[in-house]
């Protein structure tokens, strides 16, 4: 908080858009420092775990494939199909509620330190501008210079690498929609044959191209919702990076070693200069600010040199800069995690309970029975079996609540594994077991003489309703 200018503009602005509406093109200060460090060791696990995860299978299955086209989901290898999208939809849910509770607890650290967007653009694509163009006064530089060849060659090569990892990017996202074989097939294959593929593969190319060149920031301060979203989740006992304005101010312009008069911030503006998304953090918390940390790193620096503690710019929550408090576990805390913890426990009976065999018997459409001999009748049926597991099984069918014949149109059913297979078949009943014109009746399904799954239906005959 700037209690001697009293700025309040950062409110009702953001820092990429000056005040006639033009872009502002940031280019921040290289960052370094400890939690800089450990930013990149977790954005290298990170980076292994996502370039790598499509060639891993378990059982033959990958351990994640979001397969829209096929509607087929698999999370941590277990198979989602359509009718247990529900499951998924509620785990999806699961997720939101855990962001919105570690929000509460701890601000918009997801952002900074996992969050794609910021782990591709801050840890691999920024990076690699540092080591073309130079530092951010290099860079500035670098803008206002003519097109020498110089220039041409930086400005050449970085359009080169940056189109290539992104094509790379590109390959790797489309496998966990198509799968790895599919994007495989694109290379090994005639390209006539897979040219949906290399379609798709341009676009997110020409997208993720798009993002990390050109769009960079302005992704998480207007596209993404997050960030607006915080300022309901957010209270003043979150945990955030802040800025401890009760030690900092008044600010002044301090050498080292000399008598401190006034606060220990020295207004150097270099927790601004190095901030990915261009915010003064001494302003206090802005939905610009993904808790990156850089301006904590940057921060300890410049206290160390002028002899200063550490840790004027934090994590922290408000109460614990102005009042001194610790972090307490508020009701709001407790009423998420008791919504969380709810939300698990279905998913978990949910998922335990889940059935590998889906099956639907309908009489076929535009019939109603049909006699067969004197003494019975019989109706057609359509069946539709749906086989989670990795198995091919063959399975008969049987009347379970009434005497009765079931009589296969073709071949017998072979249920192919993780897939869907249907079939036609009659149930046959004696005229003497038929009480009603409509007859509740249950198809069991067995595989090796085992059942293994059921479905009612109806039976429809000529016999009147019996009147009471």
């Amino acid at each position: 908080m700037n209690t001697e200018k009293n700025i309040e503009s950062f409110r009702d602005s953001i820092a990429t858009i000056d005040k006639e509406g033009h872009r502002v093109w940031l280019m921040p200060k290289k960052p370094k420092g400890k939690l800089f460090d450990l930013r990149k060791y977790t954005s290298y696990v990170y980076l292994i775990a996502f370039f790598t995860l499509p060639f891993i299978k378990i059982n033959d299955n990958p351990i994640f494939l979001l397969n829209v086209l096929e509607r087929k989901f698999i999370l941590f290898t277990v198979v989602f199909w359509p009718n247990d999208f529900f499951i998924f939809g509620l785990g999806m849910l699961i997720f939101i509620i855990f962001i919105a509770l570690f929000t509460v607890i701890f601000g918009r650290v997801f952002c900074g330190w996992a969050c794609p967007q910021t782990i591709f653009m801050e840890m691999v694509f920024r990076r690699i501008e540092y080591w073309i163009d130079g530092d951010y006064n290099q860079q500035k530089s670098l803008k206002l210079q003519t097109w020498n060849k110089e220039k041409i060659i930086k400005r050449s090569t970085k359009f080169i690498i940056f189109f290539a990892i992104s094509y790379l990017i590109s390959n790797t996202f489309l496998s966990y929609i198509i799968g790895i074989e599919d994007v495989k097939a694109l290379y090994t294959e005639p390209f006539k044959n897979n040219a949906g593929t290399f379609g798709a593969i341009l676009l997110f190319t020409m997208v993720f191209f798009f993002v990390y060149w050109w769009f960079r920031e302005q992704v998480c301060l207007i596209v993404c919702p997050y960030g607006r979203m915080q300022g309901v989740l957010l209270d003043k006992d979150s945990i955030v990076v802040a800025y401890d304005y009760e030690r900092g101010e008044p600010r002044h312009h301090a050498k080292k070693n000399e008598t401190k008069t006034k606060g220990d911030c020295i207004d150097c503006g270099l927790c601004v200069k190095v901030c990915p998304t261009g915010i003064d953090i001494r302003n206090g918390t802005q939905l610009e600010c993904i808790n990156c940390t850089a301006c904590i790193d940057e921060c300890n620096h410049v206290m160390d040199q002028v002899g200063y503690p550490q840790n004027l710019i934090r994590f922290d929550s408000e109460n614990g800069i102005q009042h001194k408090k610790k972090l307490k576990f508020t009701s709001r805390m407790k009423a998420y995690t008791a919504v969380l913890l709810a939300l698990l426990a279905i998913e978990v009976y949910l998922l335990v309970t889940r059935s590998d065999f889906d099956i639907s018997v309908q009489r076929a459409k535009g019939m109603l029975y049909q006699f067969q001999g004197q003494d019975s009748i019989s109706n057609l049926y359509t069946v539709s079996f749906l086989n989670k597991t990795k198995n091919d099984l063959a399975v008969s069918l049987k009347t379970e609540n009434v005497d009765g014949t079931i009589k296969l149109i073709g071949k017998t059913i072979v249920l192919k594994k993780e897939s869907l297979s249907e079939g036609e078949f009659f149930v046959i009943l004696k005229k003497q077991a038929i009480k009603n014109r409509k007859t509740e009746i249950e198809i069991g399904i067995y595989a090796n003489g085992e059942k293994i799954a059921s479905s009612s239906t109806s039976f429809l005959s000529h016999l009147s309703r019996k009147k009471k």
